[in-house]
């Protein structure tokens, strides 16, 4: 009786054993995939799930040269405004003068108070309704939609010909909507700001709008213009004076804040959502951000940057990609081995962007430390068993 106790005992230890290591690959717990697991479960048969790119000089080379968002490649804009055009909704002051008394715009002349009489007439404010036109006495209905203050002058002179005296004309605009620019976000005064006939760029309107309220480093410049709109870093638009390009009528600037993060997950020795705190962060700052590689559990070959590329940079990366569109933005998990003592010159010169994930993997001894300890639990019962029997026979 005793015996088969033993023997059964003994083949109850030996399945719970091979269960365990058989059965360890899905059932154990973990953070993420190995770093073979990584590349393996890139693709499966007739299907490419994602890109693996290991990082090295090359690689940097190419992400240097990407193409960021631009305001001067989308509107090439760089040059001084043009000169304002009057627009519907434009309030217009109109003030003629003759060359002598007594005509239709000027008084008469009054000699026993040794007076030439008043030789100009102001015109009260107009806006300009939306027919584009304004109306002038004895010249009717002008129409100045679109036209320069100079240009609507000629037209009211020739209009008064004959009827006024030799007649001057000053066209004015004390207030020009159809002229300015919309600016929101975070500003400190969000408005509509007129533009100066001598222009003003991105950077003046802002100050005009009393400056932004954000950290520069956290705010993008978001120009919609027509049926466009780009967002490009305030730090680059500050940095850069090609970025400061002249505004243009009925432009909209809105700043948003968007602070500048990453997720740090795996056998980091903090796995958070952490902020750059910074203009732009390199791989090995993120890494210490994150505190580190943790000894005890981290593969130092299984550091990856999970992150969406656009298809030109995708394919500069692997002309041979299958996966990369036009207009779509491609997965692509970048590797770098610090087993390998020149990749820590490499993480130096890899920049992360924002919402990009930081993985490190667990090392291959992790998993075999957990078998040992699952076959510890399940084998436990059993020994004590035969430590038991032992003991009594």
């Amino acid at each position: 009786m005793r015996n088969d106790f033993a023997n059964v005992a003994r083949i109850l230890l030996s399945g719970a054993i091979a269960v365990a290591l058989t059965g360890c690959a899905t059932i154990l717990p973990g953070s993420g995939p190995s770093n073979d697991d990584v590349v393996a479960q890139s693709s499966y048969p007739g299907f490419q799930r994602y890109e693996v790119i290991d990082i090295n000089s090359s690689v940097l080379d190419i992400l240097r040269h990407r193409e960021a968002d631009s305001f001067l490649a989308h509107f090439g804009d760089y040059r001084p405004s043009v000169e304002p055009k009057i627009g519907v909704g434009d309030t217009v002051s109109v003030t003629i003068w003759e060359a002598g008394a007594g005509g239709l715009f000027s008084a008469p002349l009054v000699s026993d108070r040794f007076s030439t009489g008043s030789k100009s007439s102001t015109i009260p404010d107009q806006i300009v309704g939306r027919d584009g036109s304004i109306s002038v006495p004895y010249a009717g209905r002008v129409r100045v939609a679109g036209r320069t203050t100079q240009e609507v002058q000629i037209i009211v002179e020739r209009a008064l010909a004959g009827k006024a005296i030799e007649p001057q004309v000053l066209i004015n605009m004390p207030r020009s909507v159809s002229n300015s620019v919309t600016v929101t976000g975070e500003v400190a005064n969000g408005a509509r700001v007129p533009l100066s006939v001598r222009g003003d760029r991105v950077m003046d309107v802002i100050a005009t709008a009393g400056g932004i309220r954000a950290p520069v480093n956290e705010t993008y410049v978001q120009l919609s213009r027509g049926r466009e709109t780009v967002r490009v870093a305030m730090t680059r638009v500050s940095a850069d004076p090609r970025e400061n390009i002249f505004m243009r009528p009925n432009d909209v600037l809105t700043l948003i804040r968007d602070p500048q993060t990453f997720i740090a997950y795996g056998a980091t020795g903090r796995n958070a959502e952490i902020p750059f705190d910074a203009e732009g962060i390199s791989l090995s700052q993120a890494l210490a951000k994150a505190g580190g590689l943790l000894d005890f559990r981290s593969d130092p070959a299984g550091v990856f940057v999970f992150r969406f590329e656009p298809e030109s940079v995708v394919r500069a990366l692997n002309p041979n990609t299958t996966i990369a569109a036009p207009h779509q933005l491609t997965p692509v998990v970048y590797r770098l081995n610090l087993r390998d003592a020149a990749s820590l010159f490499v993480a130096q010169g890899f920049r992360i962007q924002n919402r990009d994930l930081l993985y490190v993997s667990n090392a291959p001894i992790t998993d075999a430390q957990k078998v040992m300890e699952v076959v510890g639990l399940i084998s436990g019962p059993t020994t004590t068993g035969l430590a038991a029997y032992s003991f009594v026979k």
